[in-house]
C-alpha cells in the first residue's frame, strides 16, 4: 500500500459566507457536519494511518526571513490505498466541502525520501 497525504482547503472568502450564516442554521450544519465525517472515518478506518489535525496560522520562511502569510491550507490527514486514483476517490463528496465550507481537498502521494 502507498500513503498519501490529503490537504483540505477552504477559502477566506468560504468562511467568511459560513460565519455570516444565521447562527442556528450553522451550528445545525457543524453536527451534521461532524457526524458525517465521524461517519466518513469510520467507513474509511482501514485506509486511514493519520486523521491529522486543523491547521493554525501559518509563517513562511525563506532566504528572506520569516514572514506571516495566509495560504487556504485547513487541514490534513495520511492515507493509505492501492493507487493515487484510489485514494482520491476516499475523498468523493467529503463532508469538508459538501456539508463544511471547505472549498476542496488535494491527494498527494508521499514518495520516499532520497537517500542522502
Amino acid at each position: 500500500m502507498k500513503k498519501f497525504m490529503a490537504v483540505y482547503f477552504g477559502s477566506a472568502e468560504s468562511m467568511s459566507n459560513w460565519k455570516a450564516m444565521d447562527d442556528a442554521m450553522r451550528k445545525q450544519l457543524e453536527k451534521a457536519g461532524k457526524e458525517a465525517w465521524a461517519k466518513w472515518g469510520a467507513a474509511n478506518a482501514s485506509a486511514i494511518v493519520d486523521h491529522g489535525s486543523p491547521l493554525g496560522k501559518t509563517k513562511r520562511i525563506s532566504a528572506q526571513g520569516i514572514a506571516d502569510i495566509r495560504n487556504e491550507i485547513a487541514v490534513w490527514s495520511i492515507v493509505q490505498a492501492e493507487s493515487h486514483e484510489a485514494a482520491a476517490r476516499l475523498f468523493e463528496n467529503h463532508p469538508h466541502f459538501a456539508i463544511f465550507p471547505g472549498d476542496a481537498i488535494e491527494v498527494m502521494e508521499c514518495l520516499p525520501m532520497p537517500e542522502m
